[in-house]
């Protein structure tokens, strides 16, 4: 690809790169959610999951789990874990008062953190950041409301964090 941006990009192209950013997200609620459980560092969870977890075979060369952005991932992990306390805040706002963030399900957990991460430090639009981390609700959770609630929450959390995208 020549440098003259990424509208030159075949869909195909596209499709890889949305992929990849796809993957990331995922693998970055669930390094949060690790994190979480474990009380491991976010450094020693983004080498593990770099060692161990994105785009690794496994023994008979099947691909085990997919490629991922790992830049994005790495930076959606920083800044959960940079902007925790605000992007917890903003989730208890958008939350029933009588459910705050602590008791919730751990996995919702880390997924408000990624996508608040996102909401609080990147340039992807909110509408964006909303429908990936709806459809990894519904990859967690595919029989129950989740997704829903998600929804709700995350369109709570990005008219908060930017107004100025609606």
């Amino acid at each position: 690809m020549s440098g003259q941006g990424g509208n030159r990009r075949s869909p195909e192209e596209r499709a890889a790169r949305q992929a990849k950013t796809s993957a990331a997200r995922v693998y970055a609620v669930q390094a949060l959610f690790q994190m979480e459980a474990s009380g491991q560092s976010v450094d020693r969870v983004i080498a593990e999951f770099g060692q161990w977890r994105i785009g690794r075979m496994d023994e008979d060369d099947d691909v085990v789990s997919a490629e991922a952005d790992e830049n994005l991932f790495r930076r959606i992990l920083d800044d959960a874990v940079n902007w925790q306390s605000r992007i917890d805040q903003m989730t208890d706002r958008a939350l029933v008062a009588k459910w705050p963030i602590d008791r919730i399900d751990p996995v919702l957990r880390a997924l408000f953190r990624a996508s608040g991460a996102e909401l609080v430090q990147s340039g992807t639009p909110p509408k964006v950041v909303i429908t990936e981390y709806v459809r990894i609700a519904q990859a967690f959770f595919p029989d129950g409301r989740e997704a829903k609630f998600v929804n709700a929450v995350l369109d709570h959390m990005a008219r908060e964090a930017r107004p100025e995208a609606f």
